[in-house]
């Protein structure tokens, strides 16, 4: 029963990468609606042909490999489970030390050691494919310490997991799903306020604005909002790409706009402006709590279900999975299979809602700066800085696009001017 399952599951593997392997690379269709041709949103109006063919080359691969590492994240646990490399993680744990917890970390630090090693090459093409098309800056050193940094804080993140997790399954076999998630809605919050000045100074260095005079105009638009102004940031990533990028980070007294130095570096202070505004607008329209809310129902939904599809699938496949009972910590793996599924199910439905608030706060920029032509040369620029396809593919978006497509957000710029002329003429 092991080896069929392993062999369904790698059979299953290969189908789903040679479909998305045609879908991109012979089926989907990029091109503009004719309808948009020699818009400010072609472009062929704004890259030269070196630039489109790059995109689209770049495009087509990081989103093959993209949906190719999920499902690899998946097999790897099967393999771990059907291999009984879980049960031996176990039985070296226990080898090890006479107490529960010390126990419990060195099981958890094998799997994460496995994990890490099994998922390297795959982050490693990744690196090398942004480095090819100069997307990447950043050293190999550089970048493998922030790959160590991710699993010590993997491991750290997952032992507090497992510990917990596996104590409430003892407790409660029935319940443990509904105190699991009870106990995450604290550790979730705790984590978003400590990240932004405990976790991310540790891959890169922030610091407040530099540029004084850029900062007045910030401060000015802020006032305008009520956003407090200490909340603006820099951060140095000139040395690990070209990207450009703007985020709203952190929760309470800890939360804070971020933009990369690459940022301000390749934009004027017009188009900066209205990446601020839009940053703000997360903050005007609480989308920022708006998300936690929706995180927090979905993981109750996400933990309910994988509680019973853990008992399902060890009822009926455990004897070949190597798991002797859901509350064991041999079933470690099938819980992080099964969480991640979900995760990848649910991801249209959550990357819709993150689209439509971004849409909206692209809106409240253009209406706040009124200045829609730092809103089309910011969206081209990004497309450029990181060779992003302007029309990408349905599936692409689905499961990809937390922001609107280029096409779309430079469009709705377009259709706001003509709306304005509209106006102003009657």
């Amino acid at each position: 029963m092991a080896r069929k399952i392993g062999l369904y599951g790698i059979i299953a593997y290969i189908l789903y990468g040679l479909f998305f392997y045609w879908y991109l690379f012979y089926f989907a269709d990029t091109s503009l609606p004719f309808e948009y041709e020699g818009s400010k949103a072609d472009p062929a109006t704004f890259l030269n042909g070196r630039e489109l063919m790059l995109s689209e080359e770049y495009s087509k691969i990081r989103n093959l490999l993209f949906f190719l590492s999920t499902p690899f994240e998946w097999l790897f646990y099967l393999f771990v489970l059907l291999a009984g490399l879980s049960g031996a993680f176990k039985k070296w744990a226990g080898q090890s030390s006479k107490y529960k917890i010390i126990q419990t970390a060195i099981y958890t630090i094998w799997l994460t050691f496995f994990a890490f090693v099994a998922t390297f090459p795959l982050s490693y093409i990744s690196y090398s494919l942004s480095k090819s098309y100069n997307i990447s800056t950043q050293s190999f050193s550089s970048w493998m310490k922030d790959e160590l940094i991710d699993f010590w804080i993997n491991f750290g993140t997952m032992f507090i997991i497992v510990a917990v997790l596996y104590w409430l399954m003892k407790k409660s076999q029935k319940r443990w799903w509904l105190y699991a998630w009870l106990l995450s809605v604290p550790f979730t919050l705790f984590v978003m306020f400590l990240q932004p000045v405990v976790i991310d100074p540790l891959y890169n260095d922030f610091y407040p604005l530099k540029d004084k005079q850029l900062e007045a105009k910030i401060l000015e638009l802020a006032s305008e909002a009520n956003i407090p102004s200490e909340h603006v940031f820099e951060v140095n990533m000139a040395e690990k790409t070209n990207a450009l990028n703007a985020y709203v980070t952190g929760i309470g007294s800890n939360s804070r706009i971020v933009l990369w130095d690459t940022t301000l570096n390749r934009l004027n202070d017009e188009q900066i402006l209205f990446i601020m505004a839009h940053e703000m607008a997360h903050y005007v329209e609480k989308h920022l709590y708006i998300g936690i809310a929706g995180y927090l129902l979905l993981s109750l939904v996400g933990l309910y279900l994988t509680y019973r599809l853990m008992n399902y699938a060890v009822n009926r496949w455990g004897e070949a999975l190597k798991i002797p009972a859901v509350h064991d910590i041999r079933s470690f793996p099938l819980f992080l299979m099964i969480l991640s599924m979900l995760l990848f199910v649910s991801s249209p439905v959550s990357n819709f809602v993150s689209r439509y608030q971004e849409m909206r706060a692209d809106r409240y920029a253009i209406e706040m700066t009124g200045n829609t032509e730092a809103g089309i040369g910011t969206f081209q620029e990004l497309s450029r800085a990181g060779l992003s396809q302007v029309n990408p593919p349905l599936l692409v978006k689905i499961f990809r696009y937390g922001h609107p497509t280029m096409l779309e957000r430079i469009s709705m710029i377009e259709e706001y001017e003509i709306e304005k002329m509209r106006q102003s003429e009657e």
